[in-house]
């Protein structure tokens, strides 16, 4: 069973739709025993990086993940703001910590001839080999919405990345832990292909 964890914040029914169109067993819930009990554990995220933090800890579920995920090990996907808030800090109206899973700041896109947020269809470099991309291609394509992004402080974490004024974290792979700033769920063909082959991950932690 999969745990989309409903914290206030995200798309969550687009989320489940996409993981029932594949076949999954899945369940929108912010109970921290089935929390416990899921095989697999999806955080998505619409919305602001502190709202997310407080929500988290307001419903009791951040040492709720701390221990499946951190401590035992099961398979995390992160979405978009659910990426974003394993960082150390975000930067997003004012700076605020974060889970603190993956050392680094989330940070808003910089340049003038930027339109921010970032929205729409774009190109993906995958930076490792990984069966999380399997049958993707060189360079497939997702669905973004975001105006900030992860610089993390360990470059081996970055599995694959953007280009949107020069190159941004477009998924992070550590331990047990997949997360994506794009939108798997909106992403058609390939969010679904991305989303099949998280169910059939076993990570190496």
């Amino acid at each position: 069973m999969i745990a989309v964890v409903d914290y206030g914040m995200g798309n969550l029914h687009s989320v489940r739709n996409a993981f029932e169109l594949i076949g999954a067993d899945v369940t929108v819930t912010r109970d921290p025993e089935e929390i416990r009990a899921a095989e697999r554990i999806v955080l998505p995220g619409v919305g602001a990086f502190g709202e997310c933090v407080k929500n988290l800890e307001a419903a009791g579920l951040r040492e709720v993940l701390q221990e499946v995920v951190l401590e035992r090990g099961t398979p995390f996907l992160g979405i978009c703001l659910g990426m974003q808030v394993l960082a150390t800090t975000g930067e997003e109206f004012g700076v605020h910590r974060g889970l603190g899973w993956v050392p680094g700041v989330v940070r808003r896109f910089q340049g003038t001839d930027l339109r921010v947020p970032h929205v729409g269809w774009n190109e993906i470099e995958p930076r490792v080999e990984s069966p999380l991309f399997r049958g993707l291609g060189h360079a497939p394509c997702f669905y973004f919405v975001h105006s900030y992004h992860f610089v993390v402080d360990d470059p081996r974490v970055v599995a694959a990345t953007c280009d949107y004024g020069g190159p941004f974290t477009a998924a992070i792979l550590y331990r047990n832990m997949f997360a994506t700033q794009f939108h798997p769920e909106k992403s058609q063909e390939a969010g679904l292909r991305l989303l099949e082959n998280f169910l059939d991950w076993e990570p190496v932690c």
